[in-house]
């Protein structure tokens, strides 16, 4: 959970690390001396206030602790007690939770949730043939949205119960493909499943994570709340240098948890040991290996290994494949991850939303819990057939996880598929760095440098023929349509500057009595307005981003103003079509009537673009 709440904005606790080096790869720190001090460099340059750290292996704890200030104002220092937001990571005790009840024999992963939790509103047109089941709730294949903002800045200090905070909303959860065809991230789905959990044993939720995780693993101080705990030893969170008031999230299960470097050792050893915890097996090491393995997408039936499984995903760093989940709120970032077979496993957490810093630490700490671990042998690159290439293409994505934000991702968010002699080569049409896979079979391509199969062509039962890699699913498009959408936006963004500026010129001379009054002014005048509404709707938009719970999750002045603008836009735009046709013949150069005839039209199709996707009269808060 985020404070980039649509899907404009980047998801932080997405970030699957992995940073390129330069060509000449510095060797990774030998020391913990060595990594603590690249760390206090980068904390430096960075400016991040502190860092709490915990790094284990299956002998123990390697390094406990915390760097810099947890407090900036008050100058207190982080140290191991100091307790940090880990956001999305809470979602780990969701699936664990599930997993721990499946064993039990009390719930089924195929179980209905329809059957198990009726009151819970959702909407699926599919529920007779494709019912959403507890699985697709933890891998996140529901087709649900992701929680709206209400939802997000519903911010009650007051610890509303978990179904109030389901019933506050709904409108999130209505199923946009058929549940397990594709996976998109969703803050909805573990709350649910955490319902359906407090239900069968009668318990609240936190109080249930309480007494069979929390106390069993040893993580004393962590907590769901606002607690004592954490008023004493919470490390105040920053944005830009600026303090963050407490996130009181009331979809607690997806992203509540306060923790300090102690807990999440203590969480980290529990994976690393494969569920033990202190000679006590309190998950089965076949349940964290199903935690660790997505199932309900098509892709992976197909075979793909990496992905989304039980709140548990993959992230490469070099040749290695990682399991994890992160987290990010407001001014704080968490990496929880650990490699399974060689059993280290670490958790970093910052107060800061720093981005760029959380990913260089994260290198740094997985270079050196990687550095004496064998890389895998180079893999044998087989011959490329006639039956491989035809996955070669352009693509865009169809899972959007903000649907509010698919109108600009459709555009822009284009990947190309290309060989470059028998490498496969994934990368972004408008620059990036590609992914190289090699050919397992005909639809089937294994990371060239993980040798996990990562990339699948499958079919999907509404759209056909598609590409799962990663979180994304891609659908093939034509060159025509692809290059055709990124010529439109080029020749609609140079028509509202343009037409800007050139305002300036012909208002100059319609004050001197140059041009006469008339359609003539008109035919300019439409177009101009319409291209200044969409000026202003991005103005008000960035200015709502700064803080989209105060200023976008509710009516205010600037998402009324938000709704305002793309209404008008949208009455400007076919406006100005209209009286440039209904004026065709109006005395004025010839050159600026089709100038300003193009804008105008350009306008228009813009227009029906952005109501075919919602964005005329854009109810952030709705």
């Amino acid at each position: 959970m985020t404070k980039q709440l649509c899907g404009i904005l980047g998801l932080a606790f997405l970030l699957l690390g992995g940073a390129l080096w330069a060509d000449e790869e510095p060797a990774p720190p030998a020391t913990l001396e060595e990594l603590q001090s690249a760390i206090l460099d980068l904390m430096e340059e960075h400016e991040v206030p502190a860092m709490g750290i915990a790094m284990v292996d299956e002998n123990g704890p390697v390094w406990i602790g915390a760097l810099g200030k947890a407090d900036i104002e008050r100058d207190i220092d982080a140290d191991e007690n100091s307790m940090f937001r880990i956001g999305s990571t809470s979602k780990m005790f969701v699936a664990l939770s599930v997993l721990q009840l499946v064993e039990q024999g009390v719930l089924s992963l195929d179980d209905k949730v329809a059957d198990l939790a009726p009151e819970i509103e959702f909407d699926n047109r599919w529920e007779d043939t494709d019912p959403i089941r507890i699985v697709h709730l933890l891998e996140h294949t529901t087709g649900w949205d992701d929680i709206h903002l209400p939802e997000y800045a519903h911010n009650d200090p007051s610890a509303v119960s978990l179904k109030e905070a389901l019933d506050f909303h709904p409108h999130s959860r209505t199923s946009r493909w058929k549940p397990g065809s594709r996976m998109s991230y969703c803050n909805a789905g573990p709350p649910v499943a955490a319902y359906i959990v407090a239900k069968l044993t009668g318990q609240d939720f936190e109080d249930y994570v309480q007494e069979h995780f929390f106390d069993t693993l040893g993580m004393h101080t962590a907590t769901y709340r606002l607690s004592k705990d954490v008023q004493e030893r919470g490390v105040t969170l920053y944005i830009n240098g600026e303090p963050q008031d407490y996130w009181h999230i009331s979809m607690r299960p997806s992203g509540s948890i306060n923790a300090s470097p102690i807990d999440m050792a203590r969480f980290a050893s529990f994976f690393v040991n494969r569920g033990s915890v202190d000679g006590v097996q309190l998950v089965s090491e076949e349940s964290l290996r199903r935690m660790e393995t997505p199932s309900s997408t098509t892709a992976a039936i197909a075979g793909q290994e990496t992905g989304y499984g039980l709140h548990n995903y993959s992230s490469r760093h070099k040749n290695w494949n990682y399991r994890e989940h992160n987290g990010g709120v407001n001014g704080g970032l968490t990496e929880f991850s650990y490699l399974p077979d060689a059993r280290v496993g670490h958790a970093i957490m910052i107060n800061s939303g720093n981005g760029a810093a959380y990913n260089q630490i994260s290198d740094l700490v997985r270079d050196f819990e990687t550095r004496e671990l064998t890389k895998t042998a180079d893999l044998e690159v087989p011959a490329v057939a006639p039956e491989h290439r035809d996955i070669a293409g352009l693509y865009y994505s169809i899972n959007p996880r903000q649907q509010v934000a698919y109108f600009l991702e459709r555009v822009f968010n284009i990947q190309k598929l290309s060989f470059d002699d028998n490498t496969l080569m994934l990368a972004p049409l408008l620059g990036g760095e590609p992914v190289r896979f090699v050919a397992a079979s005909p639809d089937l391509y294994r990371h060239a440098e993980t040798g996990a199969i990562s990339l699948s062509r499958v079919v999907d039962p509404l759209v056909g023929p598609v590409v799962h890699t990663g979180m994304t699913v891609l659908k093939p498009a034509s060159t025509t349509l692809i290059y055709g959408q990124l010529v439109i936006a080029a020749l609609w963004g140079l028509a509202i500057v343009s037409s800007v500026l050139y305002a300036v010129v012909w208002g100059v001379r319609r004050w001197r009595g140059k041009i006469p009054p008339g359609p003539g002014i008109w035919i300019r005048v439409w177009p101009l307005l319409a291209g200044l509404f969409v000026i202003a709707f991005v103005t008000l938009f960035s200015l709502g981003i700064a803080d989209p719970f105060v200023l976008l999750g509710k009516p205010t002045a600037i998402s009324v103003g938000i709704m305002l603008t793309t209404l008008l836009f949208g009455v400007l735009a076919a406006t100005g079509a209209y009286v440039a046709v209904r004026d065709r013949n109006a005395t004025m150069n010839r050159v600026n009537y089709w100038y300003s005839t193009g804008c105008a039209f350009l306008h228009l199709l813009v227009a029906a673009y952005f109501a075919w996707f919602g964005v005329i009269g854009l109810t952030t808060w709705g």
